[in-house]
């Protein structure tokens, strides 16, 4: 895969290819597949495809019973029914028992766009990195998100995918992609900019615009935040001095707070910024729109990094 393409497709095609090598792996889906892309793998192995239809907590009973049976449940619907509708079910059905499941919701974030606040899911890595037993992965592109996918299959143990909705440009990475671990996609001597999902390329083009300025930036992926990387987190704050956050969801409880929680209790006093959705809900509009509204595209972020400069100063 390479190019441009929406994170849930790579997630829909790689199940499908899955499904070849992989009896146990099942599919659920509440009336969405083809949006969600499951309906890749429905087609190809109908026998192991479930459509619940439009009932989110059955979706994740469901999908807890065959995990329970020894199947490896994907449980796919948009972020903001998965998390929020579903929390119940989530917490004492998945959670709680420690089961094999995995949600993989798509939609999420301010990209859905046109939707509109009522399914621009700003909440769902707040609601589950809450969770015990739980690891939290948001794949920066399309590559990432079937990577993804092979991973969260063999991992043991419930995982929550977080996916979108429009097609994202590749992002370069020379290192390898592994559950837990954060990439460092840019190195850089002045500030950090830590980033999941979309905002990782956004993060990339302000490093750009920051390195004409003769500020160098490091860029850190960090697609898994449960289990987070806390030493690449210290490592970026004893050797650049300044850390921005930058994510497509609430700066309550996300990567930020994630982030923020590891730099103070390790006491390191650096400059620190979150950037992302500001404590309030998202609206109807293009991704691009919304990014500049609420203050986390590339221009924002660069901005960010400026004013922590200035705190070290």
């Amino acid at each position: 895969m390479s190019g441009k393409i929406a994170t849930r497709e790579a997630y829909g095609k790689m199940l499908a290819e899955l499904g070849e090598t992989c009896p146990d792996l099942v599919v659920l889906d509440a009336d969405l597949s083809c949006s969600t892309k499951t309906n890749i793998f429905a087609k190809k192995f109908p026998e192991r495809f479930f459509n619940v239809g439009v009932a989110e907590q059955n979706l994740i009973g469901w999908a807890a019973g065959l995990a329970v049976s020894g199947k490896v449940p994907f449980a796919s619907t948009f972020a903001v029914f998965a998390t929020a509708r579903a929390f119940d079910q989530v917490r004492n059905s998945v959670a709680f028992p420690n089961v094999n499941v995995k949600i993989a919701a798509s939609h999420a974030g301010l990209s859905v766009g046109a939707d509109g606040a009522s399914h621009q899911s700003i909440e769902d890595i707040a609601l589950m990195r809450i969770m015990p037993n739980f690891t939290v992965v948001v794949p920066a592109d399309g590559p990432q998100a079937a990577l993804a996918t092979r991973l969260v299959y063999e991992h043991r143990g419930p995982v929550y995918l977080r996916l979108g909705r429009p097609a994202v440009e590749d992002i370069p990475a020379s290192v390898p992609f592994v559950l837990g671990q954060a990439q460092i996609l840019r190195r850089g001597t002045d500030a950090t900019v830590i980033a999941c999902g979309t905002m990782v390329r956004e993060s990339l083009l302000a490093a750009d615009d920051l390195g004409r300025e003769g500020v160098s930036v490091r860029v850190i992926n960090m697609h898994t935040i449960k289990p987070l990387d806390q030493a690449a987190v210290l490592e970026a704050a004893r050797q650049t001095g300044a850390v921005i956050t930058a994510e497509e969801h609430t700066i309550i409880g996300g990567l930020g707070s994630a982030v923020a929680e590891v730099l103070a209790e390790a006491g390191g006093a650096v400059p620190f910024r979150r950037l992302g959705v500001s404590d309030q809900f998202g609206e109807s509009g293009e991704p691009e729109e919304l990014f500049e509204r609420y203050g986390i595209n590339a221009r924002h972020i660069a901005a960010a990094v400026r004013a922590a400069l200035a705190g070290k100063r």
